[in-house]
């Protein structure tokens, strides 16, 4: 890589440390942009599946169940959520009033219902549904004039918010894996520079972990130090110009690169190279808004699995960032880490930091700790209200439907 001046972050991420510390009416405001989009998605899979079928795959999830189910979690938490003013404290299994549409926990509750059932549910149809976002948005709206101003009062609106973010951002590649145009101009990567800087860092002392007022997820809070070795990491993501030459040395082929655990992924899915992407006589191409179109060098490289980022370091002689040296860069040196085109494997397993303690939203992170490595930043898919610096995201390592990438550091 070419080591010179870099260019500097994208603009987004200021709104993302914003959202946490959001007031009621900012939040109005947000919540119903976020159900402008979540619909606009929606559409746009009416319009190009038939019944809105997709295939029964762990990965995907049916575009109508989906739809109801923001619905739901926005109404589970805060119209129907007795709770609502007490923030944290709430009591999850408070008894709830009754919802907009009988019998919806049996439907939508996704921490009991299960995956596979979703397909065969007899769920209401495109309009009811929607009418059904729509007087669940209305109620939240209200709630939210009547609403204190403090964190606790304000917790369950911006949990809401940031959850129908997550799932759209999940339509988006669920739409890239179904073949789905998405052409919003907001969601599509643009090229990276071809500068990258590699950022010298001491060994020290890192504070992982939330301690600012505002919302935080339940993984990010108990903020604790912890050491960092002294490194160089890139000051942004790999780009496909310099991941391709590892495919076309053979690195697929060639298992000392692999881990054991990338060894077994290979031979399982026998990939001759990443996921949406093909050689093409002297170049690549790329397969997005269903068909294919020459690949531009210059974009960060994408679903691409955590055994992928991995092996391509052994192969470049690099490793990947742990969580802590990611964070460290991105904070201390915020105006040269470039972040926010593609999420980040980095070389964290996701666990609990030390005292741990779940949020009402049980399910959230405690039902996944310890198989999974953390992804840190955020994508090109990503709201700009979702990307803040110490957010934890975290994904099974052979997922490569998910649009993320890498960056590396020194051995």
């Amino acid at each position: 890589m070419h080591h010179s001046k870099v260019n500097p972050k994208p603009p987004g991420h200021e709104e993302g440390k914003a959202a946490r510390q959001a007031g009621a009416a900012w939040l109005a405001t947000a919540l119903t942009a976020s159900r402008r989009d979540t619909l606009s998605s929606f559409q746009v899979f009416e319009q190009r599946l038939e019944a809105l079928a997709v295939p029964r795959h762990e990965t995907l999830n049916p575009p109508l169940w989906e739809l109801g189910h923001i619905g739901w979690f926005q109404e589970f938490w805060l119209a129907r959520n007795p709770h609502r003013q007490l923030g944290l404290r709430a009591d999850p299994a408070a008894h709830r009033s009754a919802c907009v549409r009988p019998r919806c926990d049996e439907l939508y509750n996704s921490s009991t219902v299960a995956h596979a059932a979703r397909w065969t549910l007899p769920l209401p149809d495109a309009a009811d549904t929607r009418a059904d976002l729509g007087l669940q948005l209305d109620a939240t709206l209200a709630l939210l004039c009547e609403a204190g101003d403090d964190d606790a009062a304000l917790y369950f609106f911006r949990l809401a918010l940031l959850h129908e973010d997550m799932h759209h951002e999940a339509a988006l590649y669920m739409a890239q894996s179904l073949g789905v145009p998405i052409e919003d101009r907001r969601w599509q990567a643009t090229p990276l520079p071809d500068d990258c800087v590699q950022l010298a860092f001491d060994a020290g002392r890192w504070t992982l972990g939330v301690a600012d007022r505002g919302f935080a997820f339940d993984n990010e809070l108990a903020p604790h130090d912890t050491a960092v070795p002294a490194t160089q990491i890139d000051s942004r993501v790999l780009r496909w110009a310099e991941y391709l030459p590892f495919v076309e040395s053979g690195g697929y082929d060639q298992l000392q690169w692999w881990s054991e655990a990338g060894r077994a992924w290979i031979t399982r899915e026998r990939p001759v190279a990443p996921r949406y992407t093909r050689r093409q006589g002297s170049g690549w191409q790329q397969w997005r808004h269903g068909e294919w179109g020459d690949l531009d060098l210059r974009l960060a490289a994408c679903h691409l699995t955590a055994f992928e980022a991995d092996a391509w370091c052994r192969w470049a002689g690099r490793r990947l960032p742990t969580e802590a040296e990611w964070e460290r860069a991105a904070i201390e040196r915020s105006d040269d880490f470039d972040w926010g085109q593609v999420w980040e494997w980095t070389a964290s397993v996701f666990q609990p930091y030390p005292g741990f303690e779940p949020h009402p939203y049980r399910d959230y992170s405690a039902p996944w700790f310890g198989d999974r490595p953390v992804l840190r930043g955020a994508s090109f898919m990503t709201q700009p209200r979702m990307r803040h610096p110490r957010y934890r995201n975290f994904f099974m390592a052979w997922r490569n439907d998910v649009p993320a990438g890498f960056r590396t550091c020194r051995l």
